[in-house]
């Protein structure tokens, strides 16, 4: 009953702004301009510059791991001051989520939703894949689960990555992949659906790896002659960039910048030598500096996505436990503070039309 009074007070509002943000998606440049990129070597520039003049680049590329994760800890810090109550410091600990499990939870979460964006039929995308990991980490960025549970944003993102990349899907065929109530799945997700919009400023736009890839491709099809099977590179390079969905590189790299390391990367496997086509056609000669600092981007991205750490499956249940202890039950869809608030706040909305109703009427 409470997630269909939910439903109802945001049925109008939700459809109302969904209308307004497909028609900014629509017309945003961002996506009038992607049909053209990575198709090829000019493509792949033209790719780039519109990278960087990106809500994308502007709003949710940021320097290096450390200022992802100061962001973080704060939404934390924040959290705990204001729901600790009489609660002494050296207790803090014990009640609330720390740093260190807020990640691994997130991380299990992430597990999750590329878990089931494989398992999802019909099959799905992977740049739908991508751009729901990615709209994931953004939420997360500025909120902690103590806030907002993840499983049903987690959801609600796949759900928002099946409309901005244009994979046509019900919401019944959607919810069809879901092994619990379908029913309360559909009200659940539609109503996060505004609420992930707003927190990730109506930035839908999602620059994913996987176009320049193809970019890079028919590129080195037509500039590297000594790779007579450049399509022999593709397998193990997509295998790269869905394996960085477990990481933060898509927060801190170019798509330009993970799809050559997932290029080299496969290269290298394959035994194939791509350093002229880097240094020539790629850089230019004698752009020393240019140079080094790709190399040590291409370096980092590889790092990162080769030394990802394993989930400590174990603790899982535990964090759950102890996230259901300290959550904000007012935000809890199935507390009964959070039924009685929203049963006030449909009352208050509807004495208010009553009003105007009746001083209409005079």
């Amino acid at each position: 009953m409470y997630i269909k009074l939910q439903a109802t007070m945001l049925n109008i509002t939700h459809k109302s702004s969904l209308c307004g943000v497909e028609e900014r998606v629509r017309n945003n440049t961002e996506v009038q301009s992607a049909a053209f990129a990575g198709v090829n070597f000019c493509h792949f520039k033209l790719e780039r510059k519109m990278f960087h003049s990106s809500t994308q680049k502007k709003s949710w590329t940021f320097h290096n791991e450390a200022e992802v994760n100061k962001l973080r800890q704060e939404n934390i810090q924040t959290f705990v001051e204001k729901h600790r109550g009489d609660l002494q410091d050296e207790n803090i600990r014990d009640h609330f989520l720390t740093f260190q499990e807020e990640r691994l939870l997130c991380r299990h979460y992430e597990h999750l939703l590329r878990d089931f964006c494989r398992k999802f039929e019909p099959p799905m995308p992977p740049t739908v894949m991508a751009t729901a990991c990615t709209y994931l980490k953004r939420f997360y960025i500025h909120n902690t689960v103590m806030n907002y549970h993840p499983k049903w944003i987690m959801m609600t993102c796949v759900y928002l990555a099946c409309k901005v990349e244009e994979f046509n899907v019900s919401i019944m065929q959607f919810v069809a992949n879901l092994q619990e109530n379908r029913e309360k799945g559909t009200e659940l997700i539609l109503n996060h659906e505004l609420l992930l919009m707003q927190h990730l400023n109506f930035h839908l736009i999602v620059h994913n790896p996987f176009r320049p890839l193809e970019g890079f491709l028919i590129d080195i099809k037509t500039r590297v002659p000594a790779i007579s099977d450049a399509e022999a590179l593709r397998k193990s390079a997509e295998e790269f960039l869905l394996r960085s969905l477990a990481t933060d590189i898509c927060l801190l790299f170019t798509p330009s910048q993970i799809a050559l390391a997932a290029i080299l990367h496969s290269a290298s496997k394959q035994g194939a030598n791509l350093d002229s086509y880097v240094t020539e056609a790629l850089v230019g000669k004698g752009n020393r500096d240019l140079l080094k600092q790709t190399v040590e981007q291409i370096k980092r991205i590889r790092y990162m996505v080769k030394h990802i750490d394993p989930l400590d499956a174990g603790k899982i249940q535990y964090l759950e436990e102890k996230l259901e202890r300290c959550r904000n039950q007012e935000l809890n869809p199935e507390s009964e503070i959070y039924r009685r608030k929203l049963e006030e706040k449909l009352q208050a909305e509807e004495d208010e039309t009553f009003i105007k109703d009746k001083e209409f009427l005079r």
